[in-house]
């Protein structure tokens, strides 16, 4: 396990997680393994080939050349991260010399495999391969595939029902969503009230989601997170600035508009890695979309574990049901015992 790099080889320019110089140098993979070729298995000790793998970091693969066809690099002086591994600097794993300037045409072979694969398998697929970059000089770099097998149906793909609810039955309704599948048994809930919410103290409100947000990680209690403005925004004014430790207990998080104001949401972008390693969905709703909803009247009515000046803890009599399609780009959080 460890950072890797994630992109769509239909869009591999959109790496979300490097939104930002920070993000980059937190989430970019800085070391790797290999096979030891040095390596000797006794007979004598219960070892195989599996054993001699190790893990380097990436200086090793600067030695080799390796480096230089997925590297970039990290400027302290700049505070910036440059495309490739030509300037003094802190080394990262961004694969920009393939995916922006398309060294190797791996984003075009991929989607042409997984489309090809799903045509001939009826279902979408996954594949393994490898590529071999140091090819010598006037040969072509090598591509190899290695397995591709139909994927299998879960939660990520599995199609749900997100249109028989009445609107009087949802505490929200999302058609920007991120995710896929159903999330049950959640009692409780972490609320940032549109009415209550100052722009001008966004950071005493990240302060005090992430004293509930350590509470309820103490008693391992999942919880719906709902704010206003984009989550983890760099500027204050337009969101509320809190980082993902401050949040990491939130099962679900929906992130409201502005009522006077509209701005760009933020659409999970800011924790696009934790989001999709930890499957977590991410609703956005704009007081300028039609379909899309929250219920703050009825929020308002229930009752409260914890009530603090910006934010409050309140705990549903009942489990609340959430669905998130993705197919359709639509997600409802259904009240409890509807």
């Amino acid at each position: 396990g460890g950072n890797t790099v994630r992109f769509c080889p239909k869009y591999p320019k959109h790496l979300l997680q490097f939104f930002s110089t920070k993000e980059t140098i937190r989430n970019a993979q800085q070391h790797f393994y290999a096979l030891n070729l040095k390596g000797h298995i006794d007979p004598a000790e219960i070892r195989t080939p599996d054993t001699l793998v190790e893990k380097y970091d990436l200086s090793k693969a600067e030695q080799d050349q390796t480096l230089y066809h997925v590297g970039s690099t990290y400027s302290v002086e700049n505070d910036a991260v440059y495309d490739g591994v030509s300037r003094a600097g802190k080394r990262v794993v961004t694969f920009a010399p393939i995916l922006k300037y398309k060294a190797f045409p791996l984003a075009e072979i991929l989607d042409l495999l997984l489309e090809m694969g799903q045509w001939g398998m009826g279902v979408p697929v996954e594949i393994e391969f490898a590529v071999n970059m140091n090819a010598p000089a006037g040969n072509r770099k090598d591509f190899a595939l290695l397995q591709m097998r139909p994927l299998v149906i879960s939660h990520e793909i599995e199609e749900l029902d997100v249109d028989t609810k009445s609107k009087e039955d949802l505490i929200c309704l999302s058609t920007q969503v991120l995710g896929n599948g159903a999330t049950n048994g959640i009692c409780d809930a972490v609320i940032v009230d549109i009415q209550n919410f100052e722009r001008s103290k966004s950071r005493e409100t990240a302060s005090e989601i992430s004293y509930l947000n350590s509470k309820l990680l103490e008693s391992q209690t999942p919880y719906l997170l709902i704010g206003v403005g984009r989550w983890g925004s760099l500027d204050h004014w337009l969101g509320i600035p809190v980082t993902w430790d401050q949040i990491s207990g939130a099962s679900v998080i929906v992130e409201a508009g502005f009522k006077d104001l509209e701005v760009t949401p933020s659409q999970g972008s800011h924790f696009f890695q934790n989001i999709t390693s930890f499957r977590v969905g991410y609703f956005t709703v704009s007081v300028f979309n039609k379909d899309s909803y929250i219920d703050w009247d009825w929020l308002r009515e229930q009752t409260s574990v914890e009530e603090l000046k910006y934010t409050k803890h309140i705990k549903f009599d009942q489990p609340i049901s959430i669905k998130i399609n993705g197919h359709k780009n639509k997600g409802i959080i259904v009240k409890p015992g509807r």
